[in-house]
């Protein structure tokens, strides 16, 4: 007696997916099927223990080296622990809704094993299996890989369990049947075709960053007129762009309002701050959150209030350079500055009441902006170049370029 054998079947990893067109298609899958289906990029760098892996990880190592980056001694592999750390605190709930990793996309050096019929008529939707031991590469997104393997291989470690990482469904897109060069060239397309964002204004959207908080915040405070009406500063505060043009309804830009924030709570070492992500840790010593709004919300609010017929005129003020030399004189005012003479509020209106503000070049021209031969002022140093001149200038009125600001 014989045992008939079962039809064949093409086993591998099944993923349910939609195409978008022949050779691509997107889905969602689990953590634990994306960690089975592309090895952690790190573990492929070690050239030990890769020695002593198998057959199909050393074959899937020398794929990705064709189509992506080191993340050994790079920027990107210094991303990855912090990243993971993020992604755990999202899992957990400790960013509320507010948090996202974006589609990871996928190449698969190859075909797939098998192509299901639609699964439901007129859809699209089908199950595709990818064999084993076929190269899955992440060829956008391995940062974001690298960072769940990361947290998957010790979740404790980032305060999360494999319970709620079980929980979790990744967004992916997977490109199949594509030669290495289709496959570079998505790699660029990918990461060289999109414009970055300014690290800036990147900051200036980030929520949970505290000198966008109290930006967000003083902006909302201030009330003022506008064309008739009393609004809220903010609704004049342009916060997706870096710079403002002539054509601009708005006064100022929110990341330049950031600087002003920043610089206020740190002083002169904010001018090195005003590109970094600022949270509770990162405050000077003994101030905390609540202390640092309590004493700022009212005192900017009240610089800005001050200020606002100046931001209408578009004078200097709203260049970032400028506000982060208002910022720095602000700093003397609150109370934790620890160099440099102490302001009462009364002494620090008083610096800023005796400046002119006017955008002209026997004002500003060496100390926040530089002049052409026409006299025409550009602020474009920022407030790295130029903000430690610009506070200077307003804190030592009978410095060269005090009396220069003042017209003296």
């Amino acid at each position: 007696m014989t045992i008939t054998m079962p039809t064949t079947t093409v086993e591998g990893i099944q993923l349910t997916v939609t195409p978008f067109r022949p050779d691509a298609v997107i889905g969602t899958m689990g953590l634990p099927t994306l960690l089975q289906l592309v090895p952690s990029p790190k573990a492929e760098e070690d050239k030990r223990a890769l020695k002593y892996a198998s057959g199909a990880l050393r074959r899937h190592a020398e794929v990705r080296g064709l189509v992506q980056r080191m993340l050994k001694a790079t920027q990107k592999g210094r991303n990855v622990t912090s990243y993971a750390s993020y992604i755990a605190t999202g899992v957990s709930g400790g960013h509320g809704a507010a948090w996202s990793t974006p589609p990871i996309t996928l190449w698969l050096d190859g075909q797939p094993g098998a192509v299901s019929a639609e699964l439901i008529t007129g859809s699209g939707i089908r199950t595709i299996t990818v064999l084993p031991g076929s190269p899955v590469v992440a060829i956008d997104g391995e940062t974001q890989v690298a960072a769940w393997h990361e947290l998957y291989d010790n979740p404790e470690r980032f305060g999360t369990t494999y319970e709620k990482l079980g929980s979790v469904r990744l967004p992916f897109e997977l490109y199949f049947g594509l030669g290495v060069e289709d496959a570079r060239q998505i790699f660029y397309d990918r990461n060289v075709e999109g414009v970055p964002v300014a690290k800036n204004l990147a900051m200036s959207m980030d929520q949970r960053d505290i000198g966008t908080q109290l930006a967000h915040r003083i902006a909302e405070s201030v009330k003022v007129e506008h064309d008739g009406k009393v609004v809220p500063f903010g609704k004049l505060v342009q916060a997706r762009k870096r710079q403002l043009t002539k054509a601009d309804p708005e006064l100022v830009t929110l990341s330049a309002l950031r600087v002003l924030v920043i610089t206020a709570l740190h002083g002169r070492g904010g001018l090195g701050l005003s590109s970094a992500t600022l949270h509770a840790e990162d405050l000077p010593d003994g101030v905390s959150g609540d202390s640092a709004e309590r004493c700022l919300l009212p005192l900017l609010s009240a610089v800005v209030s001050r200020l606002y017929p100046h931001f209408v005129a578009r004078t200097a003020v709203s260049a970032p350079a400028v506000l982060a030399g208002i910022g720095i004189a602000v700093h003397q005012a609150t109370g934790w500055a620890t160099s440099g003479q102490p302001l009462s509020e009364d002494d620090l209106f008083a610096l800023l009441d005796s400046v002119r503000w006017e955008r002209e070049a026997a004002y500003w021209d060496g100390v926040a902006a530089s002049a052409n031969a026409q006299g025409t002022l550009n602020f474009g140093g920022g407030a790295k170049d130029s903000g430690g001149r610009v506070a200077d200038a307003l804190l030592y009125p009978d410095s060269e370029h005090g009396r220069k600001i003042r017209g003296w």
